[in-house]
């Protein structure tokens, strides 16, 4: 959108009116690296006085169109139709999910909300308490309990308030809040662009509290950033754009420093923008407790020809130039046809089309981690066909298509998706239905681990329309959330637009909340993760239940992978209601083989099954810990030589020049095994040479290759430094 040389009714949030000339040649090979540095950042007051410092808004109905801006050539009617092999044919009970809360969001009529826009660009996000739903340009906080308002509707750029430059003055939109599951903080972000310098708007609470203080950020982009999503993983705040600079540059993939975002400090945004080629990509956004493996990097997605594309982003917001994304990984899919990108989507009672926005996938890539380890992303986009929605599993190794599905079960057009998946790997579908008989209303369909592979249950309504858009006004979406309750992991909360009657700038917004029948479940963890051994000897792991959304079962346990001579029990040998430990207790034979295993403990109740790996490594190694001394510097023992003559030669370094006397003690779980003194460069007792002391001792393992002591050593003079380490003997 371009509002540089309009008067502020022409203002524009996601998008905007704007024509430009596709650039067809000018993809650049590789993304560009840059970063941009915070213009500004402050700590705000409590959203309620946020909301008293924010001056009136416009005219009480001076609505303004809002025009979506296309990352290529528009094609209004496919000009073909691929064959989708992927449609569903076969039709599945009702779906198994019970609807709980279901009431109005904000829009025309609701709670006092100021209509100016269309289209409202609606989402939301549940926290641990609360549910925020920001649309167009106003948001409101409401109980997950009883969805009560608690606060709002508050204009959008309130956030702000105090603030100074274009966060404050201007609520241009394009709204996205997210809930930081691991930090249990909330993020809001909007841009301004109907003054320059254009800016990104960001706000991150300070409580779990969505009404409380906000530690807040202005970063300026050069170019024009629309159509921002934004994404939640443990390094990083992911956030995506389509930049326009007289013409679509590309898309723009770009890292907020979280971690100085969630203390209030300075914060940067490392970015890499794409070529012309490349455009709306969409980040990775974590839902669970399970978080992906330390280190894992982030993944961004858009779809090409009859394909999906995934890229891979490393940050380092200390030296930004090691920063890498790397891809595409290229995905084959069966063939589709995208859906129309404007006014192709049919009412009843006129002529007047919508806007489907087919060029680009639907707001989230939802990641999941489970507790069998494997990882999923699930996503959805609109297609001629239908919804078409995928899971792509192990994305950080070689990712596959695990599962597809195009949802048509009958000539209405469904479209403006949101797809997420629950801690049991069941999955939820929310989206708008319209066709010449059925005004545009909001429905949800969804699937159960067990049910055939790409497909989904019997669509259910969340509220029917009654009306239609009309009057030239084709705007709708431009996106809806489907997200995932953090605290109990398995209820849905859907937001989306629907219309209640014939008009223009009239449309509504509907919250619902729905948990599927299955999801009264359990997960298993399992601590430590590794442990050595030597053969006949015996290691404890305690294994915890914890239930979910309700489960009260109880769960029976069972371990295999167990190696020759090995046994194994639990006690207890099952958990009730599906909360609590058990210790499971490994014990070993003097023949039991040397090698690494993995035990993969199980639990069970009824057909629902949970699994853990821990691992087990018999070797005839040991770790020994250096009992604590002082010193007056820092000497080290270096350790070399072959263990077969049960024999370690030591050097001190560096010498003392003093002369004092050093002395050392090795300890192994048992108690000490072996003690030496050392003068100078010689032991002192048994001296023999220069260089080192013949050591016996019964427990030293035989075999064992050369390795470096870390010591603590104390000398005559009794000096206090001390430190500590460890020496790690492998077989």
């Amino acid at each position: 959108m371009d509002r540089r040389n309009s008067p502020p009714f022409c203002a524009a949030f996601c998008v905007a009116v704007m024509f430009f000339t596709m650039l067809q040649v000018s993809a650049v090979a590789q993304p560009t690296l840059h970063v941009i540095r915070e213009v500004k950042h402050d700590v705000s007051p409590p959203l309620a006085d946020l909301a008293r410092l924010t001056p009136a808004q416009p005219n009480q109905f001076s609505p303004r169109v809002l025009k979506v801006l296309p990352t290529g050539p528009a094609t209004e009617m496919p000009q073909y139709a691929a064959p989708d092999a992927a449609l569903q044919q076969k039709v599945l009970a009702p779906v198994a999910a019970t609807l709980g809360l279901n009431f109005e969001g904000l829009g025309l009529g609701q709670y006092g909300f100021l209509m100016q826009y269309a289209p409202p660009d609606t989402n939301g996000t549940v926290g641990a308490t609360q549910y925020v739903q920001w649309v167009n340009a106003e948001f409101a906080v409401f109980s997950k309990t009883s969805g009560a308002l608690v606060a709002g509707p508050t204009p959008g750029n309130a956030l702000w308030a105090g603030f100074g430059g274009g966060c404050q003055s201007n609520n241009d939109g394009d709204p996205i809040v997210q809930y930081d599951k691991i930090a249990n903080r909330w993020i809001f972000t909007q841009f301004s662009v109907s003054t320059t310098p254009y800016l990104q708007c960001v706000a991150v609470s300070t409580t779990s509290d969505a009404t409380g203080t906000y530690n807040r950020y202005a970063f300026q982009f050069a170019n024009f950033p629309d159509y921002p999503k934004l994404g939640v993983w443990p390094d990083a705040y992911y956030i995506s754009f389509n930049m326009y600079a007289g013409g679509f540059v590309g898309a723009d993939a770009c890292a907020m420093d979280r971690s100085k975002m969630l203390a209030g400090q300075a914060a940067t945004i490392v970015c890499f923008q794409q070529g012309s080629l490349i455009g709306s990509l969409l980040p990775s956004d974590m839902d669970g407790t399970i978080q992906p493996a330390a280190g894992e990097q982030a993944f961004f997605m858009n779809f090409g020809s009859s394909s999906l594309r995934l890229w891979k982003f490393h940050v380092n917001f200390t030296n930004p130039a090691s920063s890498t994304f790397t891809g595409p990984t290229t995905l084959s899919v069966a063939a589709f046809t995208p859906q129309c990108f404007s006014a192709c989507v049919v009412q009843p009672g006129t002529t007047q089309k919508l806007d489907a926005l087919g060029d680009r996938l639907m707001y989230r890539l939802a990641y999941r981690k489970f507790t069998d380890g494997h990882e999923a992303l699930v996503v959805n986009h609109s297609i001629t066909t239908g919804e078409r929605w995928y899971e792509v599993r192990n994305p950080n190794g070689t990712p596959a298509v695990f599962q597809q599905g195009t949802f048509s079960p009958d000539s209405n057009t469904r479209w403006m998706g949101s797809v997420a998946m629950d801690h049991v790997g069941d999955m939820a579908l929310g989206y708008s239905v319209s066709s010449g008989s059925v005004f545009p209303s909001i429905y949800f369909t969804g699937r159960i681990p067990g049910d055939p592979a790409g497909t989904m249950e019997t669509e259910q309504l969340i509220v029917n329309g009654t009306g239609s858009q009309t009057s030239g006004l084709s705007r709708w979406g431009d996106y809806s959330a489907m997200a995932v309750d953090p605290v109990d992991d398995c209820t849905f909360w859907y937001t989306q637009e629907y219309i209640k009657s014939n008009g223009s700038f009239n449309w509504n917004t509907r919250i619902a909340n729905f948990k599927f029948s299955n999801t009264g479940n359990f997960s298993l963890s399992a601590t430590p993760s590794s442990q050595r051994i030597h053969p006949g000897d015996g290691a404890n792991y305690t294994v915890t239940s914890t239930p979910g959304c309700g489960f009260t079962g109880t769960v029976s346990l069972t371990v295999a992978g167990l190696p020759t001579g090995a046994s194994a029990s639990f006690n207890p040998a099952s958990i009730p209601n599906g909360a609590g430990s058990s210790t499971l207790n490994v014990s070993t034979s003097s023949n039991t083989p040397f090698g690494t295993y993995t035990l993969t403990i199980t639990g069970t109740s009824g057909n629902l099954v949970q699994s853990v790996p821990v691992t087990l490594v018999v070797s005839n190694s040991w770790s020994w810990t250096l009992q604590t001394y002082t010193t007056c510097g820092t000497a080290s023992f270096f350790g070399g030589g072959n263990l077969n003559s049960l024999q370690w030669h030591f050097l001190v370094e560096p010498s003392d020049p003093a002369g004092g006397q050093y002395t050392w003690t090795l300890f192994d779980s048992v108690g000490t095994f072996a003690t030496g003194s050392y003068c100078g460069y010689e032991y002192c007792s048994p001296p023999t040479g220069n260089d080192g002391s013949n050591i016996t001792a019964s427990r030293l393992p035989v075999g064992t290759p050369s390795f470096r002591v870390y010591g603590q050593f104390k000398t005559s003079a009794g000096c206090s430094t001390s430190y500590s380490g460890q020496v790690q003997m492998q077989p």
